[in-house]
């Protein structure tokens, strides 16, 4: 959440906010605040405001498997969302993910209701790699790697960021890759080998940033990140600052 959003909840006025963040007696985990945008998890970070701790609001934080034919929504009139995976005692208006997954497209998704985490995480200047394990209908080459590192242009003239591929099985019905991006273009990776030749027949994320995939989740489970996990919102939260 939001400093000055936090701070307003605790009946302060913006005035004041102001004051004290200009003679350093906004404290996160014993620095002075940078700014009245900086975002804060009282559950992650203590915050003080004039010596005073500021309780606030303790963030949810989860890891979901995506299965094939949920879309990435939390409603949905006709479809199943990642949202109905959830058990209703942990479903929330507030919680969303970060970042989409196509309703065909399995694997990793971060469910959070840190609103401003999300943006950071998706904004291109953090360059957060996606990483995914595809199959396509057809023969990749050596050809098509360094098509992908000079970045794909879609016939619309969409010019896509350099990405990595790495060919893990090729034949001329099935290969099997990696793909890493640092961007998110509506069926951006769908759209990028159709752009060399070859259809998508199966999408799996596995990465987003530095988090990866638990192998020990099955397809439609969840769980919350672990004391590793939440380091690296920590991470992103001083970087934020």
């Amino acid at each position: 959440m939001r400093l000055d959003n936090l701070l307003a909840q605790e009946k302060i006025s913006r005035k004041a906010m102001k004051q004290a963040l200009l003679k350093g007696e906004i404290l996160v985990d014993g620095c002075p605040a940078s700014s009245l945008a900086q975002n804060i998890d009282t559950g992650l970070q203590e915050l003080r405001f004039q010596s005073r701790i500021i309780q606030g609001y303790k963030h949810t934080y989860l890891m979901l498997y995506k299965p094939a034919g949920v879309v990435t929504a939390n409603k949905d009139k006709e479809l199943p969302t990642v949202m109905d995976l959830l058990p209703p005692n942990i479903q929330s208006d507030k919680l969303y993910a970060v970042g989409r997954l196509d309703r065909d497209t399995t694997g990793l998704l971060l469910l959070t209701d840190n609103g401003p985490l999300g943006f950071q995480l998706l904004h291109p200047q953090y360059h957060v790699d996606k990483i995914y394990q595809v199959e396509v209908n057809g023969l990749l080459t050596p050809d098509h790697i360094q098509a992908f590192q000079k970045g794909i242009v879609f016939l619309d003239g969409t010019v896509c960021k350099p990405a990595r591929l790495e060919i893990l099985s090729a034949s001329p019905s099935l290969s099997q890759a990696s793909i890493t991006i640092s961007e998110g273009k509506f069926h951006q990776v769908k759209k990028m080998f159709l752009s060399v030749g070859v259809k998508v027949t199966s999408l799996k994320r596995t990465h987003f940033g530095p988090w990866s995939l638990d192998d020990n989740l099955k397809e439609g489970d969840y769980r919350p990140l672990n004391s590793d996990e939440i380091e690296i919102i920590r991470e992103f939260l001083r970087k934020s600052g």
